[in-house]
């Protein structure tokens, strides 16, 4: 009975800790600079504001792109096919959405990006693509 090879584990979170480094430690450290740097130009008040109305923005757009989606989905399905683009579409959105409720400028404008129907594409073809050889680089034993 063959084993899977465990060495690609080790590989794996030697990847993920300087990610999470990025996210946890030096993300905050940059929204918080340009909340600064915005509160200094227009003021606090305008600023926090500003921010406001972004997450309701974008709440609304996270809505109509995620029913949207929802929909094609829904077709896919009574279709009698996979709806696997609607799937990391609507992951895609809901990443978005978490970022738009995030407090910051730079998150909302990832999260605005990632609401864009070509940017969305673009993520959705290398998404797709690195599933499918994650996929085909396994050897599972089921024996």
């Amino acid at each position: 009975m063959a084993r899977p090879d465990r060495g690609h584990a080790t590989t794996t979170i030697g990847l993920v800790l300087p990610v999470l480094l990025v996210l946890f430690v030096l993300v905050p450290i940059a929204e918080i600079a340009v909340l600064i740097q915005v509160g200094q130009e227009i003021g606090v008040l305008e600023t926090l504001a500003l921010m406001v109305v972004v997450s309701i923005v974008g709440a609304w757009l996270v809505k109509r792109e995620g029913v949207g989606v929802w929909r094609r989905a829904q077709r896919q399905i009574d279709a009698g096919v996979v709806p696997g683009r609607e799937l990391v579409d609507a992951a895609l959105i809901m990443l978005a959405g978490a970022l738009l409720l995030t407090p910051g400028f730079l998150s909302d404008c990832l999260g605005i990006l990632l609401l864009l129907p070509p940017v969305r594409a673009g993520l959705r073809r290398f998404a797709i693509a690195r599933m499918r050889k994650r996929v085909l680089a396994q050897r599972i034993d089921f024996t």
